[in-house]
């Protein structure tokens, strides 16, 4: 390893704990003896005034917003001297439903804001508003007025807001926490963090996405508090029937957001703020990384290790070592004398490369970067207008300004030489952004914010976003047709349209995989969907059954990468032995022989927002019990995991969701809605299929793309009543899926004790790779005696094991089983 700066070494620096004003401004605390302005709230509504689908509601001061976007979700805006602020923000992709219905109703007592499906009521005596569903059941409603206070440091507001919290309330959502899914009882901090090696309950962490989802009398709504400075989340922890958040600065602008389920609060989350475009194939693939593969040898050796041992890999990464002197676009060319020859050999082998990029540019005059940086003036200024600096890896640094458009296309293009290398991904890192020292920028540093211009305590939460942004623009450009695959540490609501994320600097212990598994949980019905973990552990040292049961969640993880420090014992599969590597190949493949379902995923997130991993609080919000429980999920709709979280652990409860499941390795069926003992040997790890689903399978491959499949595997799991499954396919890493250049298969398999039937519909025009399929029939209760495909009579066939499928064309439209 290079004679370079441990992370560890800047442990207590990189964000030292701040204790802020959220404590003494918080609406309930106690008055402290400090001088400060008294909180002013909302009073008796005198009159209002609409435009279009905006009602402005006013008290002779202050005014508020109430605007209806759809039938579901309507924002409400406090302007506290009657003037709002330009409407703009970074997190919404929403088109306006110009033809949604909705009304005015005035009563005696409210205004009522009125769509076919939720109303928003203004109380006249007291500025309260609540939401409530269609038959008038409340779900949603202040505990006080909206109220604020000025902002002596800074000037603006303090902005709050504080709702009821029903006794059965339950809360869900805000992203990155390393906390339990059940957030009551929590109060919680947005200020993106480089939180190294964080605890259980610590916070904040590396992402602010300020959206929760509260369930009451079993129905669901969402709160998303769109505001960009630090922001704070209070869930029944100060005062038990309360739920508060408020804001250090900016403006009180939240959206309603109906329900009743879970799901479609996710939903129509995603319709706000956007979804993932689909990754490239390859991108779904097993990932290698570590702080740092090199010199070229090393990167080389990796690569050939995962071929002659058959353990299937799409990427290698390369940490800040193959820099020069971590000068960003640049190669060290004493570890890397023929980059672009090396990553061709790499790609002809079936490897991707992967290359981090950080924010901060050394200041160097003979350095291009920091030179056409500082001609332009794209590096961020502070209050006294020097330049911002501070030291990260390159020493002393200065930071573009990503708020800024022109700085993001300027960003965008000094990846081209990087690109012409081969490197086919790029890693964004830092961007919290991370300063050593003193954690971050200081708050009087200044930010263009597209043209809505502010202090880094109004950009701060969204920097890293919009560095991934310029990031994904260019690359966009630069790649053609071709979908880049772009990673961020930091993000905010949002920044799921342009990368995908991970879960930061981890540790390699039994507590943080649990940790992971509530934080991909968590993201992933907070809109980022496209997540993962530090397989292993980051820092620290796993033994071979962490790692391997690590690796075994990996597999259901969207985002599947190893990585770790340059510190720690090696990461590979088969770093732990031949016992460990054995079962950890196992699961490697049983990864690459779900591609096709995994894929299939993605694209129900894209095009339909639904979260790739479910909570069974998603899946059966109306059972009580299922509320608190934390260690099953599904990854979509047809497949559920329970990892093993425990050394040694032989066995544990499982629950399984209400329908039929098969327990995968060995297809044994199990009845759902109870809890079941599952045992847990080393090479299994609880993982069933939902009865009725169709499940395709590749064969394994050792990268993506290897073989061409010209018959592909479906599974078809019995079971009674009726049941649809989806296939989605496309060219893999183009965008034509945008001109309608794709296939969405559904599947409808009607299933009695007798008899099966499954019907096949589509959509889209890509003509798909295979040219049949082999339907593999799991559980039958009968013996099949006459089998049709489109009314002709087929014949059943065995393959070399012995198990039973049926090979049918492609466009088949009907089977029937007897």
């Amino acid at each position: 390893m290079a004679d370079t700066t441990r992370k560890e070494d800047f442990a207590n620096d990189l964000f030292p704990i701040q204790d802020t004003l959220e404590e003494m401004h918080h609406v309930n605390n106690p008055v402290l003896d400090l001088p400060r302005i008294e909180k002013q709230y909302l009073s008796q509504v005198t009159g209002y005034t609409q435009e279009r689908n905006s009602f402005y509601f006013t008290d002779g001061r202050s005014k508020v917003e109430v605007k209806v976007f759809s039938e579901d979700i309507i924002r409400v805006r406090l302007a506290p001297e009657g003037s709002f602020l330009e409407d703009f923000s970074y997190a919404i992709s929403f088109k306006e439903d110009n033809y949604v219905s909705y009304e005015l109703e005035d009563t005696e007592t409210h205004y009522h804001v009125k769509t076919n499906t939720v109303t928003c009521s203004v109380k006249k005596s007291n500025f309260f508003i609540s939401f409530s569903e269609e038959d008038g059941e409340v779900l949603n409603n202040d505990f006080s007025a909206m109220h604020w206070e000025e902002n002596q440091d800074y000037g603006g507001y303090y902005v709050y807001c504080t709702k009821e919290a029903q006794s059965d309330e339950v809360f869900f959502g805000l992203g990155d926490k390393a906390s339990n899914l059940n957030l009551r009882g929590r109060r919680v901090k947005n200020w993106n963090s480089d939180t190294y090696s964080y605890a259980f309950n610590q916070d904040p962490l590396y992402k602010t996405i300020p959206f929760y989802i509260g369930i009451t009398k079993g129905k669901a709504y969402g709160i998303f508090f769109d505001n960009t400075f630090k922001t704070f989340f209070d869930f029944a922890s100060e005062n038990q029937n309360q739920t508060s958040f408020w804001s250090e600065g900016g403006e009180l602008q939240y959206y309603y957001i109906h329900g009743p389920q879970m799901m479609d609060v996710v939903k129509r989350y995603h319709s706000l703020t956007g979804t993932h475009y689909m990754p490239a194939l390859w991108a779904l693939g097993y990932h290698q990384c570590r702080w740092s593969y090199y010199p070229e040898n090393k990167v080389r050796e990796t690569a050939y290790e995962f071929r002659k041992r058959e353990i299937p890999c799409d990427a290698i990464y390369l940490d800040i070592d193959y820099m020069d002197g971590y000068r960003c676009f640049t190669w060290n060319k004493r570890y890397f004398p023929d980059p672009k020859k090396m990553i061709a050999d790499l790609s002809a082998n079936g490897f991707k490369t992967v290359v981090m990029i950080d924010p901060g540019i050394k200041v160097d005059d003979s350095y291009w970067v920091f030179k056409q940086g500082h001609q332009n003036n794209y590096f961020c200024r502070r209050g006294d207008d020097y330049f911002m600096e501070g030291f990260v890896w390159p020493g002393r640094c200065q930071f573009p300004d990503f708020t800024n458009p022109e700085v993001r296309q300027w960003w965008g293009t000094l990846y081209k030489g990087l690109v012409e290398d081969g490197v086919a991904g790029f890693w964004n890192d830092m961007n919290e952004p991370a300063v050593f020292g003193r954690g971050t920028f200081p708050d009087d540093v200044r930010h263009q914010f597209e043209g809505h211009r502010g202090s880094h305590r109004k950009a701060h939460n969204i920097y890293g976003m919009q560095m991934v942004r310029a990031t994904y623009d260019g690359l966009k450009k630069l790649y053609k047709n071709k979908r880049p695959f772009t990673i961020s540490r930091a993000a905010y609501s949002g920044t799921q349209r342009y990368s995908s994320v991970w879960t930061g600097d981890n540790i390699a212990t039994w507590e943080h995989l649990r940790i992971g598994t509530l934080q991909l949980q968590r993201l992933s019905v907070s809109g980022l969907s496209f997540c993962g973990t530090d397989i292993g552990g980051f820092t620290g040292e796993p033994d071979g059954e962490l790692y391997t049961r690590w690796m075994q969640f990996g597999v259901f993880s969207p985002f599947m990468r190893v990585h770790s420090a340059g510190d720690t014992r090696d990461r590979e599969p088969w770093s732990f032995g031949p016992d460990w590597e054995k079962i950890c190949k196992k699961f490697i493949e049983l990864r690459y022989k779900l591609l096709p379902y995994i894929y299939t995923s993605f694209w129900l997130q894209h095009k339909y927002g639904e979260p790739i991993l479910r909570p069974i609080a998603l899946i059966e919000q109306h059972l009580a019990k299922n509320l608190q429980r934390e260690e099953e999920f599904t990854f979509g709709s047809q497949l559920l995991v329970s990892p093993v979280l425990h050394p040694g652990q032989l066995e544990k409860i499982v629950y399984l969701p209400e329908g039929t499941w098969y327990y995968y390795f060995d297809n044994n069926t199990y009845e759902g809605g109870k809890e079941h003992s599952i045992a847990t040997p080393l090479d299994e790890m609880p993982f069933f299929v939902r009865g009725g689903s169709i499940i395709p399978e590749y064969p394994v491959m050792q990268f993506t793309g290897e073989k061409k499949v010209e018959s592909l595997q479906l599974n078809f799991y019995f079971a009674l009543g009726q049941h649809e499954s989806t296939l989605y396919s496309d060219h893999g890493e183009t965008f034509a899926y945008e001109q309608g250049v794709y296939v969405e298969k559904h599947f409808i398999a009607d299933c009695t004790l007798s008899s099966v039937s499954i019907m096949q519909g589509e959509q889209g025009i890509y003509t798909p790779y295979y040219s049949d399929f082999k339907l593999y029939l799991i559980g039958l209760p009968f013996v099949p005696k006459t089998v049709k495909v489109d009314g002709l009579q087929v014949n059943l066939e065995k393959d070399a094991e012995g198990n039973t499928f049926i090979k049918i064309e492609r466009d088949f439209k009907k089977i029937t089983i007897h």
